[in-house]
């Protein structure tokens, strides 16, 4: 019997971040720092929102591109942060979460053997999406020294006479790296020189901790070349509501709808309502969380620090991307060992690209008293290792 199952989908290699959460739910009293996903409770105002719209029934379909007050919204809300305006009737639709813009973005953008700049390390989904939607992932590998971030070099390299997208995944997942203003410019020069069209990830862009977000729709001659992907998981900690939204030209979002249409047909109508309430009056729950994040982050740079483990400071996001290159072992057998010795969860560089070998994820959307007893854990293993023992 021939196989029922298509090429490109057996090719793709499950996600690295649900192996690790996999192992630790067979395991007892262990702490996770592994997921992406804030420790806090949606605020409650939010919350309630969201019951209030079941209470008056409100259980139909909205429109496929979403409820009209929760378009407008998140107009006003980029207006408000980035200073840009899109139209909330064509230009604004919302989805099943930042996942489901990214595939339905590749979907609708690119054609067979087209060409999408990947840089790497970064979140686990776009290379796949860009294998089903049909094209071909180019990895371009982020360095260290350049703090993780995409040079106009790096990217001037990586261009072919295929290549018609670029993935810009700011504030980064897993390294927590950020591009200010000026990278984004020197970026833009070589995207508009090359007619190339971006998709930005922006999920991140409440959590940074240098300087307020730059989005690169915010430079001339880049939001009429520029998918922008955004939600309410990661700033509203609203992970389990399953929202998020795309912004781009007319021409793009049109095909992108007319994809979420036929495989979504709407987001879920009470997260629609909730996140109304999370965007006009939310503010103060982000702030409240971006401190609580930052305390961790300086808590996690101090704790590395202590123990002598390699660290560059990241500024987004809530993760740290310590190096490990120092004691011989792949990623994956050091959070292996890590987790069977010390019981502590952490994520393998390598989920998140080839060139993430060496490093470690390490998410700090966790309280204060688990990342205390975790950094001890850590401190206690890397310093068996350093002794040969471990």
């Amino acid at each position: 019997m021939r196989s029922p199952l298509a090429d490109k989908v057996l090719t793709i290699k499950p996600s690295g971040i649900r192996k690790f959460f996999d192992i630790v739910t067979e395991m007892d009293d262990v702490i996770s720092l592994s997921v992406g996903e804030p420790d806090f409770d949606t605020p409650w105002h939010i919350r309630d929102e969201g019951i209030y719209s079941l209470e008056k029934g409100r259980t139909f379909y909205t429109s496929n591109a979403g409820l009209k007050e929760l378009k407008e919204e998140i107009a006003l809300y980029l207006k408000r942060k980035q200073g840009v305006e899109y139209h909330p009737q064509d230009e604004i639709f919302v989805t099943v979460g930042g996942s489901e813009a990214i595939d339905v973005a590749m979907r609708a953008m690119l054609n067979p053997g087209e060409e999408v700049l990947i840089p790497q390390p970064s979140f686990v989904s776009y290379e796949p999406c860009a294998i089903l939607a049909g094209g071909v992932p180019v990895i371009i590998d982020l360095k260290p020294e350049n703090e993780f971030r995409l040079t106009a070099q790096d990217l001037e390299m990586s261009i072919t006479d295929k290549t018609k997208v670029v993935v810009l995944p700011f504030p980064n997942n897993p390294t927590g790296a950020i591009m200010e203003q000026k990278d984004l410019e020197e970026i833009a020069d070589v995207i508009i020189k090359n007619d190339l069209f971006v998709i930005s990830d922006e999920i991140y862009s409440e959590l940074t901790y240098k300087e307020k977000h730059v989005s690169i729709v915010e430079i001339p001659g880049m939001q009429e070349r520029t998918v922008l992907i955004n939600g309410f998981s990661k700033a509203y900690a609203m992970t389990g509501w399953r929202l998020g939204y795309a912004c781009a030209p007319k021409e793009i979002t049109t095909q992108m709808l007319k994809i979420h249409q036929f495989a979504i047909m709407c987001a879920p109508t009470t997260s629609q309502y909730a996140a109304v309430e999370a965007l006009r009056n939310g503010d103060d729950d982000v702030l409240e969380m971006k401190e609580a994040y930052n305390q961790r982050r300086r808590f996690l740079m101090h704790a590395f620090q202590e123990m002598g483990l390699e660290c560059f400071e990241p500024f987004g996001a809530f993760y740290a991307f310590p190096c490990i290159r120092e004691f011989g072992m792949t990623s994956d057998e050091f959070a292996t060992k890590f987790l069977k010795e010390e019981k502590v969860a952490i994520v393998p560089g390598t989920a998140f690209g080839d060139c993430g070998e060496g490093f470690l994820r390490i998410s700090y959307a966790s309280s204060m008293e688990n990342l205390k007893i975790a950094m001890e854990r850590l401190s206690n293993f890397v310093a068996r290792l350093r002794k040969g023992n471990g």
